[in-house]
Formats: C-alpha cells, structure tokens, sequence
C-alpha cells in the first residue's frame, strides 16, 4: 500500500513538473519577439469580423514567422482573444504575442498625426489633408467648410490654429479643422482683449486678417511687432497698406512675378489700389503674428524692406526708404 501511495506521488510529481514545463515552453513562445529586423514594422489594419485566427495568420506571414496554428491556439487559451476591436494598430518586430493581444484588446490604436504650418492658405491645408494617411475626406471646398463650422465671415481663410494634430484611422478633416478652428478663435478672442493702445484695427476678424499680413511679410520673431507697427502707422495715417502679399493672394494663377501691371491692377487684395485691409486673411497666421498684430512695437516708421540677410531695414520718410530701395533692391 504505501509502495502503490509512493508511486502514485512520484507520478503526480513528473506529471506537475511535465505541465510547468509545457506551460513555460508556451508562454516563451507567446513573449518571443514576432522578428528578429525590422523591416516589416509598421501598421496593420484589424477589419470589423476579423478573426484571432486571420490575425495571427498574416502577422505571422508579415515577419515571416512559422506555426501560424501554435501561435492561435497559445493565444486563444493562454490569452483569450475573443470580440477583439476593429482599428488600425502598430506593430514592431520587437513585439510579442502577447503585447500585441494586450494593445489590441485595449483598443490602443495607432496615433497619426499631420502638421499644418502658418505661412499657408486653407487651400493648401485642404490639399496637405486629403494626401494624409489614413485620413477621411469629409470637406468639399472652403465654402462648405465654413457652412460645417458657422463661420460668420466671407471666407474661412486664416480661422484655423497651425500646429501638429493628431489622429486615429478613419478620423475625418473635419474633426482636425474643427480643433484647429475652435483654438484659433480662443487665441484671437485673448489677443484682442489684451491688445494694446496703438492697436488701429477695428475688429477680431481685422486682427486676424492684419496678423496674417505680418505672417506672410516676416519670418523673423524679431521684427514682426515693428512690422505690425508700420501697418499701424500707416493705418493711423490713412496711408495705404502697400503689402505685395495682400496683393498676390488676389492674383489668380500667380506664377511668381509679381509685376507692376500687377501693382496697378484694382481687386479687392491690391493694398496698392484699395484702402485699408484687405476683404479677408491671405494666409494661416501664427500664434506670434497674431500678438504683433494686437501689440505693435511703438515706432515712428512708415516704410520698410528687404535686406540681403532676409531682414528688413524700415525707414521713417520716404526719402529714407527710397535710399534702402536702391541699395538693397536695385543695386
């Protein structure tokens, strides 16, 4: 009897030390990296009715991987992966099995993300969002972006906050541009109530629309509240803005030349022609143009232009300014 008790605690014993084995061979293989190179990296895309075992299949064929049905059953007994979420998911080679089950099971999908700069008009954001990857196209044209989001205005132009924007697949322009929309109207509201006492413009939307002159008249930080001074200045005076970008934004086709037929021409952007502002923004501006624009540096100038060093010398009298004319620009 206590033969027969002896062995049958020996057996119990190997049987305990064969299934701790078999487990921990398991779970080495489900902690293993999918990859040794990462050439395969990237993301993948889980589709509603997507199996456990259709995931396992091409990830395993993706990295080039064998025992595809091992791999699907480990995770279906160890793991558990039953009612897993649609999304698009990253995947690195130095995944394992089981982190991967655990991003998927938690829904953490891939983060893209897009950058839209100042400097450029709606239309070119429009066009840099319909390239973006995994990004939905939900927006028409500019006018029907404006109708999506109650813009009072004429034009949409210059209502958008330029930054890095972040998204998840399948996420639609709109639901970026409504972001980027409801920060830049947060910053203009706090840019007006704090603007100071040589700030000529009569409106939010005049602030804007000087701001993104700035934008597009510097790209120094350093000059653009003496830029926005000059605006001011000539403001205050009744003297026409004279801005070639202001001008160019109403020139259709623009190749690059701006001419003098241009300078003559009167349409509604032609700061050469027209007085005050123009009708709207002629660009996206930046956080920093739209403070020039509501804090102008107070300064005595009227005039300004281009250096060799992609500054600007401004002037306080014509003659001064024609003197910079000729030595930086004609000569």
């Amino acid at each position: 009897m206590k033969r027969a008790l002896k062995l049958l605690i020996l057996l119990l014993s190997l049987l305990i030390i064969a299934t701790s084995a078999v487990f921990v061979l398991v779970d080495w293989r489900l902690a293993q990296p999918l990859a040794k190179v990462d050439s395969k990296d990237g993301v993948f895309e889980i589709a509603p009715g997507d199996t456990a075992r259709t995931i396992v299949t091409r990830i395993n064929t993706r990295f080039s991987r064998d025992f595809a049905t091992l791999d699907y059953r480990l995770s279906q007994v160890l793991v558990g992966v039953d009612n897993l979420p649609a999304g698009v998911y990253r995947v690195s080679h130095q995944d394992t099995w089981r982190s991967l089950w655990a991003r998927i099971k938690n829904n953490e999908e891939a983060l893209f993300s897009v950058t839209l700069i100042e400097g450029k008009t709606l239309e070119q954001w429009l066009k840099q969002l319909h390239g973006a990857d995994y990004l939905r196209q939900s927006i028409k044209n500019t006018q029907a972006l404006s109708n999506l989001l109650n813009i009072k205005q004429d034009s949409a132009e210059g209502w958008f906050y330029p930054e890095t924007y972040h998204y998840r697949a399948h996420e639609t322009d709109l639901s970026i541009l409504r972001r980027a929309h409801a920060k830049m109207v947060t910053l203009i509201d706090r840019a007006w109530q704090q603007r100071n006492t040589l700030c000529e413009v009569q409106s939010p939307y005049e602030l804007l629309i000087l701001a993104s002159i700035i934008e597009k008249e510097t790209g120094v930080s350093g000059e653009r509240r003496m830029v926005s001074s000059v605006f001011h200045n000539r403001l205050r005076k009744g003297m026409r803005l004279q801005s070639d970008p202001t001008t160019i934004y109403g020139i259709n086709n623009f190749d690059g030349n701006l001419t003098r037929a241009h300078l003559r021409e009167k349409t509604p952007y032609n700061t050469y022609r027209i007085d005050g502002l123009p009708p709207t923004p002629i660009a996206i501006p930046s956080e920093a143009s739209i403070w020039a624009a509501a804090q102008p540096e107070p300064s005595e100038y009227f005039y300004f232009v281009a250096n060799k060093k992609g500054e600007h010398v401004f002037s306080k009298t014509l003659e001064q300014h024609q003197r910079a004319v000729n030595r930086y620009q004609l000569n």
